[in-house]
């Protein structure tokens, strides 16, 4: 079995973490990752304090396991957090603080309750600030990600991550959508991977249906990099580029995004209401270049264990052919 310090470290069996996306996580997917021996996290940004305990609540119903919450620090809201801290979950995870926040003072009522911290970044100085403010575990998530994501690749950040703040553990975050993910993350020096794109095709994911399939039709190659969904909806991100698949809407306002600006008033109700009526050319569909390896709507619990079954055959069975005896030397050695 594939085991490394984060399964030590959080309870769980597997090394793959479900990234806490905001409207793409409910009880659902958190409870079925879990299960499967995973951590599943809840994204809890948006939930009111009795919509996170009816959640918390009914994640508890459907397994016994570890989860965690997910706040974005930018948008942190002083009652929201303090109720994720009532269950004490297993991990408090968090992302994109603005650069005066007190992230030791936040950190450490998390740990007075009994949670661990992992904190996500998009850079080395971002992954030092959290680590010396106290953070248990650092996902570096790398600019293939869906959402909203940095500049830096994460072929090249995970490593650099790895070394700048060694021995604490590191998550691997965007580009991961497979067995080979892993593996590859592993390779990089980190513990394990975090995956949204991938947990949002699935039966449990809180998204509408043409969101899903929209997902299977891209060959990750139709995502960009923009700030067109935060504008309309009048949103700042401390950072942060949106990772979403180009349609409709992107184009209509792709070179105008200071005209955005002046109607944003009327285009994010028309983000919603298309997302309610579920037209996929007219709302941000957040996504990852990791749609390209994806083709198909699998429960949460399977995809755990899949991605684990192929990483081990990965790593048991290709990657050792690769390493040839010295010349000269015997096999089985001894004197």
């Amino acid at each position: 079995m594939l085991r490394t310090r984060i399964c030590e470290l959080l309870g769980i069996e597997h090394p793959v973490v479900l990234g806490g996306m905001g409207t793409g996580t409910a009880y659902e997917l958190v409870a079925a990752v879990s299960e499967a021996g995973g951590l599943g996290i809840l994204g809890a940004t948006n939930l009111s304090p009795e919509q996170q305990r009816a959640e918390v609540d009914a994640i508890r119903r459907q397994t016994k396991r570890p989860f965690g919450l997910n706040h974005l620090l930018c948008f942190l809201a002083e009652d929201r957090y303090a109720a994720s801290l009532e269950p004490r979950p297993k991990v408090i995870s968090t992302a994109w603080a603005w650069s005066d926040q007190d992230l030791r003072s936040l950190f450490d009522r998390a740990h007075d309750a009994g949670a661990l911290v992992m904190h996500m970044v998009s850079g080395v100085p971002e992954a030092a600030r959290a680590v010396e403010a106290g953070a248990d575990v650092i996902v570096a998530q790398g600019t293939e990600g869906g959402g909203h994501v940095g500049w830096m690749g994460s072929m090249a950040l995970v490593p650099m991550t790895v070394r700048a703040i060694a021995p604490i553990p590191v998550l691997a975050a965007g580009g991961v959508a497979d067995g080979a993910g892993l593996a590859a993350a592993l390779a990089l020096g980190a513990d394990g991977v975090l995956l949204g794109t991938r947990f949002l095709a699935t039966p449990e994911a809180p998204v509408p249906a043409g969101y899903k399939q929209a997902i299977l039709d891209s060959d990750g190659h139709d995502t960009i990099l923009t700030e067109i969904p935060d504008i309309g909806s009048g949103r700042v991100w401390p950072g942060a580029m949106s990772r979403v698949r180009r349609n409709r809407f992107i184009e209509r306002w792709a070179g105008r995004e200071w005209e955005l600006r002046q109607f944003r008033n009327e285009v994010g109700p028309k983000l919603a209401a298309a997302r309610q009526r579920d037209d996929v050319e007219e709302y941000a569909l957040q996504a990852g270049q990791t749609c390209g390896l994806i083709n198909q709507i699998k429960p949460a619990g399977e995809i755990v264990r899949e991605i684990v079954e192929q990483a081990e055959a990965i790593i048991s069975r290709r990657l050792p052919g690769f390493v040839a005896a010295p010349a000269g030397s015997v096999a089985g050695g001894g004197a």
